[in-house]
């Protein structure tokens, strides 16, 4: 028992001096001692308003605004690239290890309350915006990508210059499974369901159910419910 509360007094007095600087990143190592790794430091962000940032955790973005009990996990990188715009971060976002934040010129990064971001996640937003919603669950290996480079036959790759068709928005309660992609130009509707895999090159409706390279609506939740089988949009 007194460890126990030990631990616990240890826990939290690190975590509430690990936004102090310089010595934030050793404090927030210390708070790490008696806590398991990975999804074992999620709840050290519940025990300070300000959340909670692994020591081991890059932030490069002087765009960066952190809501309430923001989880920022190992290896995590955030990172403002030239004339790069803003990383808002609602309140209780986890983004966890090796996932990758960065935003460059005319770029900016919008993530919702409550939205988790499993591992290995790269978000790269370049003259347009990403809007993700509340309360997403987005799978480890996704990526987005608000933009796009032309391709002239008159030119090199590199000499291509980058566009947009006008950014990507993410609704609320969107579960996007592994390794999706979602691409410049889309806007995904609440509630929707996008397969692990899957490319995202349109507009998914309210409750869809898309997979597939490019996601094809195959049916609506509450579909079954109803009795009704699955419906493929043949569009």
């Amino acid at each position: 028992m007194r460890f126990y509360r030990f631990r616990n007094v240890w826990t939290r007095f690190w975590v509430k001096r690990s936004h102090a600087h310089p010595g934030g990143r050793i404090a927030a190592f210390l708070a790490t001692w008696f806590v398991p790794p990975f999804y074992g430091q999620v709840a050290l962000a519940n025990l300070d308003e300000r959340g909670f940032t692994a020591p081991g955790a890059t932030i490069y973005h002087p765009g960066l605004v952190l809501g309430q009990h923001c989880f920022v996990g190992e290896r995590v990188l955030i990172y403002q690239d030239d004339d790069g715009g803003p990383v808002t971060l609602g309140n209780g976002v986890h983004l966890h290890r090796e996932s990758v934040i960065q935003t460059g010129v005319g770029g900016s990064v919008i993530i919702g309350d409550d939205t988790h971001v499993q591992p290995r996640c790269q978000i790269s937003a370049y003259k347009g915006c990403l809007r993700i919603g509340k309360r997403v669950e987005i799978a480890p290996g996704c990526a987005f990508y608000p933009y796009n480079h032309a391709v002239d036959s008159r030119r090199s790759i590199r000499e291509q210059p980058v566009y947009t068709a006008g950014g990507i928005s993410v609704g609320d309660d969107v579960w996007l499974g592994y390794g999706v992609i979602v691409l410049d130009g889309v806007e995904i509707g609440n509630g929707a369901v996008i397969g692990a895999g899957s490319v995202v090159t349109g507009k998914i409706p309210d409750n869809a159910i898309a997979v597939g390279i490019p996601a094809r609506v195959i049916r609506y939740r509450g579909d079954a419910d109803r009795g009704v089988g699955y419906v493929v949009d043949k569009r």
